[in-house]
């Protein structure tokens, strides 16, 4: 992706690779929440360091100053309902959040009280195994998606909250199972520190839980050092070279700090890694009762051995079952897996069938498009073939691989039409082609791979090439 430093295109390609292994996890802090409104640690305790007349901006150790506020009120219940006050608005989860919840990411570790997580998970269609104390750790909860880790609680039981010092002092032994499952996450997995900056008094707590000697390298986004408004050459050269040494200080725990101009160009960051993982995954789109100028064996083997290139090539492939592609496609797709099931897995194969029924109050036409946006959204590319069906024993175009053409052009999903099987795909080749720069945008080179594609006509090994070219250049 153009704009990026050497250094986050890197981290870019490793943490896709990571995500695509089911070994990419995140860890968010307080800032990961503050973009949707609420406080981080400062604003936090600034009415409570307000009562004990401290000066918050002198204070370098926010976890003792709740400590105090322990001390001087005999218990925890102005800190309790500062929780509930400042968590108990409602928010809209931020657009990091969003990304990272879409992407079958399955561990969160987080320090934060609020839900934004489980909301953002919930939004994509994924079950959260939501953890916060440590009685839950032994429990599973069925078909989850994702386990989300709030090591210090949740605003929902403030009274159980880690928010004073003694608490931290003590995790280590009332809280066991959370650095037991943390350490054994940090050795397994690649981590993402997303919302931490070096005044956080959580990250200190989390980096001395860390492995000594770290057999992983993880990941943290930091900004880099601006000029404040009138602040001399020399302050502004110092904090650099304090930074730069708080930065290289990370590596000790196999943390490598990725520097940002403004935090505002993380989620830009997020993007290029969802939209990268996202090429990997392909969406085949077709019907076919009949399959024009192919013999039925003909367009069957083209399929099948389309979804095997696929699956060697490393891509995950998505079917909606589509008559006389569907089973093709699941055919080549399986017999490659099964062949070499050490290098290749069944999670490159998404078989999504169609709900033949009304449900829940809702007709089909309605249930169809839900799930054909659901299961869209999962991909980058998608591949349009034949397209045809029958209507009262005559074979017309297929309706529902035109509306899943729409559907992909609305949800960013890049469209690849092999206009040689005919029917509905010759038709959305000669749409994409008509109007190339607003179908694809920069990427104006795709209309060359369409026209290659007709070209081939009935050649199933220059079919397949073109379309394994195409995937390896749109993934870069």
């Amino acid at each position: 992706m153009a704009g990026f430093s050497r250094e986050i295109e890197a981290f870019i390609k490793d943490f896709v690779g990571q995500i695509a292994n089911g070994t990419g996890a995140i860890f968010a802090g307080a800032g990961m929440s503050r973009g949707a409104g609420y406080v981080d640690w400062k604003e936090l305790l600034h009415d409570i360091a307000e009562e004990l007349g401290l000066e918050l901006q002198l204070e370098h150790d926010l976890i003792a100053v709740a400590q105090y506020h322990y001390n001087l009120k005999k218990g925890p219940a102005g800190l309790v309902r500062k929780i509930i006050e400042e968590f108990s608005h409602q928010a809209e989860e931020t657009e990091s959040h969003r990304i990272l919840a879409r992407l079958p990411i399955p561990t969160w570790w987080t320090t934060n009280y609020d839900a934004l997580i489980e909301k953002a998970l919930e939004r994509a269609f994924r079950i959260a195994d939501v953890k916060f104390n440590v009685d839950q750790l032994s429990n599973t909860r069925p078909r989850r998606d994702a386990v989300i880790y709030k090591m210090h609680g949740d605003a929902s039981d403030p009274k159980k909250a880690i928010l004073y010092k003694s608490q931290y002092e003590q995790y280590h032994k009332t809280h066991e199972g959370f650095i037991t499952a943390l350490r054994g996450d940090l050795v397994t997995k690649t981590f993402l520190f997303i919302g931490f900056s070096f005044t956080d008094p959580n990250l200190d707590y989390v980096l001395s839980r860390l492995p000594a000697e770290p057999s992983r390298e993880h990941y943290c986004f930091v900004r880099k050092v601006v000029a404040e408004e009138g602040e001399s050459e020399a302050s502004v050269n110092y904090r650099t070279r304090r930074e730069k040494l708080r930065n290289d200080d990370l590596h000790r725990y196999g943390i490598t700090a990725l520097e940002v101009d403004e935090y505002e160009d993380i989620p830009r960051i997020l993007a290029a890694i969802e939209e990268r993982y996202r090429m990997k995954t392909v969406f085949i789109s077709g019907s076919a009762h009949e399959f024009g100028d192919w013999a039925m064996e003909e367009a069957q083997g083209l399929l099948h051995r389309l979804s095997a290139a696929l699956i060697r090539g490393g891509y995950r492939v998505i079917t909606g079952f589509g008559w006389g592609v569907g089973s093709a496609v699941i055919n080549g797709a399986l017999e490659t897996i099964y062949l070499e099931p050490a290098k290749y897995s069944e999670d490159q194969l998404v078989m999504r069938p169609f709900p033949q029924f009304a449900s829940n109050g809702k007709d089909l036409p309605v249930l169809w498009d839900s799930y054909r946006r659901r299961m869209i959204a999962l991909a980058g590319t998608a591949i349009f073939v034949f397209g045809n069906k029958v209507v009262d024993g005559k074979v017309v175009k297929a309706g529902g691989v035109r509306a899943e053409y729409d559907i992909a052009r609305e949800l960013g999903v890049v469209p690849l039409p092999i206009a040689a099987t005919g029917f509905v795909a010759a038709d959305l080749a000669g749409d994409v082609l008509a109007d190339v720069a607003h179908v694809y945008g920069q990427r104006g080179w795709i209309a060359d791979s369409v026209k290659e594609l007709e070209a081939a006509g009935k050649d199933a090994e220059a079919l397949i090439g073109v379309v394994l070219k195409f995937m390896e250049r749109i993934g870069k």
